[in-house]
């Protein structure tokens, strides 16, 4: 995509700091989108959040951070309302963030169950609840959530039940939005730059996986924010309350 199909708007991306994340606000701000990229106050993530601004504002677009703790609920809010004042608008809210956890229930700490569903299901209805009304006023918006393969499985515990939460509140919003703002979600399978991550838990899985997709590879960050600015494009203008998989068809139900 070389075109500025999305000059003008204004654009919020959620745990944009490095990753998917990073990747999503450069290539929304390639496409000629102002972008809101919102991260943690770490000391770590200082270095990133620069990085990240940089690259944005070499497309010639407008670019800010907002730090938030999005299991938050006021933190949330608070997202919402610098974004808005500082850029006077947010026409597409793309709802990133979303903590990985899959400690078996009996042994998951309440409070990790908490900041797993607050940060990947809870902010994406409080996004909606704070930003939708704006939108809808203007009469464009898109809001793209992210869902994941684990959503598919059942061994991923808390996290699937945060994924698949995901795309249930995808379909609902959609429902209530339109027909000024389209919501729809993407769920990567296993993405290729974050392998290292998962190795951590399981060390085969990449080889597994690989061998269990038709396509026989991994969707990288790059694919995957590609897709995330096309659906913000006129092209997907009559898609809503959709779920894109991801997965070179790792998912697909087989016997």
């Amino acid at each position: 995509m070389d075109t500025k199909l999305l000059k003008g708007k204004c654009a919020l991306v959620t745990g944009a700091y490095r990753n998917l994340g990073s990747i999503t606000a450069e290539t929304l701000a390639r496409n000629g989108a102002d972008v809101v990229i919102n991260g943690t106050g770490s000391a770590a993530s200082k270095d990133d959040r620069a990085k990240v601004l940089e690259n944005i504002r070499l497309h010639d677009v407008k670019a800010m951070a907002v730090e938030a703790d999005l299991g938050s609920s006021e933190a949330v809010r608070g997202l919402c309302g610098k974004a808005l004042d500082a850029m006077g608008r947010i026409d597409i809210v793309v709802n990133n963030a979303g903590p990985f956890n899959m400690d078996p229930y009996v042994d998951l700490d309440e409070e990790v169950w908490d900041m797993v569903m607050n940060v990947n299901l809870k902010a994406v209805y409080l996004t909606a609840k704070w930003l939708a009304p704006g939108m809808r006023k203007s009469g464009w918006g898109r809001i793209v959530n992210m869902s994941a393969g684990s959503a598919y499985v059942r061994n991923h515990n808390v996290y699937t039940l945060a994924k698949k939460g995901v795309e249930t509140i995808t379909e609902s919003l959609a429902l209530e939005l339109g027909p000024e703002i389209t919501v729809n979600a993407i769920a990567p399978g296993q993405i290729e730059e974050s392998l290292p991550h998962i190795h951590e838990f399981d060390p085969t899985f990449g080889e597994r996986y690989t061998a269990h997709a038709p396509l026989r590879r991994l969707v990288t960050r790059s694919e995957i924010a590609n897709i995330i600015a096309l659906i913000c494009s006129p092209a997907f203008d009559t898609m809503t309350g959709m779920t894109i998989r991801m997965d070179g068809g790792a998912e697909i139900p087989r016997f």
